[in-house]
């Protein structure tokens, strides 16, 4: 159906994947852990967006770009590192409110920044239109009447299952928080963690190898 094969394996995989902690479980756990579970779920959901970005240019085969060309890889590859940097050292200067549950002005006022912070932590990361372009072919058929359409079908649900991953990572950080830190230490140490760990991802993928 749809010149999609072993649906079930494809699923099954990438849930293993999107079990595997990266940069966006790690953002999404931090905003959890300092402002709660609504604030993990808007950066979770934030993520989901950006993946979608990355769902839609293999399904037209933008990713290709970005997997021929060293320049377009390596200007991509910068500019995501120095988000990465700057989301990085933003965690340490703000203190969150490391209770578990925020109020609704704070919600109101911080969560289109956090949405907004998991799409391009997501949207900028070459190396997820990598992968895109590496895991999805495996389970399109090489007869697909419409590949951009299986390429999507399969984008979606490798999507979906991240989220929900991502949501359980949130509520999960966010009942630890509320358990060890009812003082608020435990948030901040959570945020300042992940913001140490977002730096230095951020060097990593600017000392990454490009295309090769």
């Amino acid at each position: 159906m749809f010149g999609v094969h072993d649906f079930l394996l494809f699923v099954l995989s990438g849930l293993l994947l999107n079990i595997t902690p990266g940069q966006d479980v790690f953002y999404v756990v931090s905003r959890g852990a300092s402002h709660g579970w609504k604030m993990g779920s808007v950066a979770a959901l934030g993520v989901c967006t950006g993946c979608f970005v990355h769902v839609f240019a293999a399904a037209l085969g933008l990713s290709a770009i970005l997997a021929t060309s060293a320049m377009a890889f390596t200007v991509v590859k910068f500019v995501g590192a120095a988000y990465l940097i700057w989301v990085g050292i933003s965690m340490w200067r703000k203190n969150g409110s490391g209770n578990g549950g925020e109020t609704d002005e704070f919600f109101r006022v911080k969560a289109s920044k956090v949405y907004a912070q998991g799409f391009w932590t997501n949207a900028l990361n070459p190396k997820v239109a990598l992968f895109f372009m590496a895991f999805l072919p495996q389970f399109v058929t090489v007869d697909a009447p419409n590949k951009p359409l299986a390429f999507l079908l399969l984008g979606m649900v490798f999507t979906c299952t991240g989220t929900l991953v991502n949501l359980t990572y949130a509520w999960s950080a966010a009942r630890v928080s509320a358990k060890l830190g009812k003082n608020g230490s435990f948030g901040t140490w959570a945020k300042r963690a992940a913001g140490t760990l977002f730096v230095g991802l951020g060097i990593r993928l600017a000392m990454s190898d490009s295309v090769g």
